[in-house]
């Protein structure tokens, strides 16, 4: 009886303690959770009710049920911003990987001075969107451009690009494939994590570059490159500020270069339809999370660890 006695008190300062401890760590969690609750999940829950009324910046707006969902399906330039926004995100997501990956084992190569031509390949990624847009309108140019001029230079007449329906959005692509220097950095990070080991052993077998690079380098890569999979799409799917920079917000010529987000800004923004824009939001959030959960669901089948 008196073992028990002894323990309880005991008990009861543990327990206290703990108690102690987990309102401390409530309390220094309180300005996250405030800011999270007020900056994420007000405007989230907002953006929802606002996609079933007729809300704008200058009134209130009645609801009006699936109105607006329905007057999205039977919008034009909604149906052809989705289809240049996957354009873009169909051709540009492997395109960046493919060269990605290909720069990222060149730069991982043990020569001199490698430092300096892996701060050139990143460099690109820390210029400004809109300085980057008014750059590439000018070498897109077609009449005084370099990048026709070098075309010329070995025979070949360039093409109009910005200027053509057809040409504007692979030189979109181009544009946005000259700054990928962060996901080389990510493909960089994940071949220095590869094991020697392996291309020891795959010499010793009397394997070739290619073998080693198919069956070694791009297996043990597939995680980042998952990584970069994911990230790729939802960043393809939110493509704004270059079209937006390069056409001044018309998406000229003739709407080819009108993407998603930037139909939902003018909704939002120029034409005050905030409810309009909350529903485009929320069909873009449902767009992306049907493809990134594809994208998991078949990750088992692709993605290999080391170890497993």
């Amino acid at each position: 009886m008196a073992q028990l006695e002894t323990n309880k008190p005991t008990k009861v300062r543990v327990n206290k303690r703990r108690s102690n401890e987990n309102l401390t760590g409530w309390l220094f969690a309180m300005p996250w959770v405030i800011g999270l609750l007020l900056f994420f999940g007000y405007p989230l829950l907002s953006s929802m009710y606002y996609s079933f009324t007729d809300f704008s910046i200058l009134q209130s707006g009645e609801f009006i049920g699936l109105a607006n969902y329905r007057e999205l399906f039977q919008d034009d330039l909604f149906w052809i911003s989705i289809y240049n926004t996957i354009y873009f995100a169909v051709f540009f997501v492997p395109l960046s990987i493919i060269f990605g990956v290909a720069l990222a084992m060149v730069l991982n190569m043990k020569v001199k001075g490698m430092a300096v031509y892996r701060t050139i390949f990143f460099l690109p990624t820390l210029v400004p969107h809109v300085a980057l847009a008014i750059l590439w309108v000018w070498l897109l140019n077609p009449q005084f451009g370099l990048v026709n001029a070098m075309l010329g230079f070995v025979g070949i007449q360039g093409p109009p690009w910005l200027g053509s329906t057809f040409w504007s959005k692979p030189a979109l692509i181009l544009m946005s494939l000259w700054g990928i220097g962060q996901a080389v950095i990510i493909y960089l990070a994940g071949l220095s994590d590869i094991s020697q080991e392996y291309y020891e052993a795959a010499e010793v077998d009397g394997a070739t570059f290619l073998q080693k690079t198919f069956k070694i380098t791009l297996p043990l890569l597939t995680p980042v490159i998952f990584f970069n999979l994911v990230m790729g799409f939802i960043g393809a799917f939110q493509q704004f500020t270059l079209p937006y920079a390069m056409t001044n917000g018309t998406g000229t010529p003739a709407d080819s270069l009108t993407f998603y987000v930037m139909y939902l800004y003018d909704n939002a923004f120029s034409y005050f339809r905030m409810g309009y824009a909350s529903a485009m939001a929320w069909i873009l959030f449902l767009i992306i999370l049907v493809l990134t959960s594809l994208v998991f669901w078949s990750s088992k089948k692709w993605v290999h660890y080391q170890g497993d």
